[in-house]
């Protein structure tokens, strides 16, 4: 088994409201556990909402976590961005969503991708346009773009300087915030198939969050699924397209639209659920699912369920999924 690079240990991330003069939480990330390892891609997926993007923003320490611990390469990381050794930045990185908000549209590419190099001490002032170039290449772009502005280039190619920005600090972990559903369909493949392809070549480890399950079938090494704050399913990519045990997952999957009759079968049976997503400031007790099952029993509506395994890394949090 593969050494796990992230360890993440009943993280929670609330985030105070007021309502009425009292103060209420919104409970984002409500006690999650996951473990990714070494070289491989790990899939988060779920709905708008869930917490996928409130868990890589606490990893990386844009949120103060309230409670829980992260565990990267050994050292507990459960503190804001600020307090963090350069060292630790150097080696975590993260692609945002929007290229056109992530990126600073006063500075030309060349300077965006400068300060990483020099603030890492990556190469010396004198190799540094030896080294952008480098990276421009690496990201399919021609070294005449260091020159432009992001807004003077399109939505992929922004996209592809993130990356690029991402690569400068030489990291070992990037982690991947729904880095395609910004762009135009034409785009997103190749977007894709060059971070599949740098992963191969460096070694890399991703955390890879989208709510495009097609996509996890063909690029994740495993799957974890996210509803209202907590993780529900966590399996291998192929176990987990062929046995999906948590209703939700079922759920997910019965709702992937397909383009023959062969897919049509692969897909478990159509699951509708009914209601709409509670509040995260107002979870219902038990199971948070319970009130959209269609598999619900009077338990799930009391007590919530714990994670199990079901089979051997294949993780549920259900009740009616739990072994006697």
């Amino acid at each position: 088994m593969s050494e796990a690079i992230l360890d993440i240990k009943g993280l929670k991330t609330y985030f105070p409201v007021k309502k009425k003069g009292e103060t209420l939480f919104v409970k984002a990330v409500d006690g999650v556990d996951l473990t990714i390892k070494k070289g491989e891609v790990m899939g988060l997926v779920g709905e708008s909402g869930s917490g996928k993007s409130t868990i890589a923003y606490t990893v990386m320490g844009m949120y103060q976590p309230t409670a829980g611990e992260i565990i990267f390469q050994g050292q507990n990381i459960a503190t804001a961005s600020s307090k963090r050794p350069l060292s630790l930045k150097k080696d975590l990185q993260i692609v945002f969503q929007d290229p056109g908000s992530s990126l600073n549209g006063q500075q030309n590419i060349r300077q965006i991708l400068e300060l990483p190099l020099r603030v890492h001490k990556i190469v010396s002032k004198s190799e540094m346009e030896k080294k952008i170039v480098e990276l421009l290449k690496t990201v399919e772009l021609p070294a005449y773009y260091m020159y432009k502005t992001p807004w003077a280039v399109g939505g992929g190619e922004r996209q592809m300087v993130s990356i690029a920005r991402a690569l400068a600090s030489n990291p070992k972990f990037i982690i991947l915030d729904e880095p395609t559903s910004a762009l135009d369909v034409s785009i997103q493949a190749k977007i894709i198939n060059m971070l599949m392809k740098l992963q191969h070549e460096q070694e890399l480890t991703y955390l890879f969050i989208t709510h495009d399950l097609s996509l996890m079938r063909n690029i994740a090494t495993r799957v974890a699924i996210m509803y209202l704050g907590k993780v529900c399913e966590i399996a291998d990519t192929g176990e987990f397209f062929k046995n999906p045990l948590h209703p939700y997952t079922q759920m997910l999957l019965s709702s992937i639209p397909v383009i023959s009759e062969e897919e049509e079968r692969l897909k478990p049976a159509k699951v509708v659920s009914t209601g709409e997503i509670p509040s995260p400031v107002n979870v219902p007790p038990g199971c948070s699912f319970h009130l959209r099952c269609p598999q619900r029993m009077d338990i799930c509506s009391k007590m919530d369920p714990v994670m199990q395994e079901a089979a051997p890394g294949h993780y549920v949090r259900c009740h009616a999924c739990q072994k006697a």
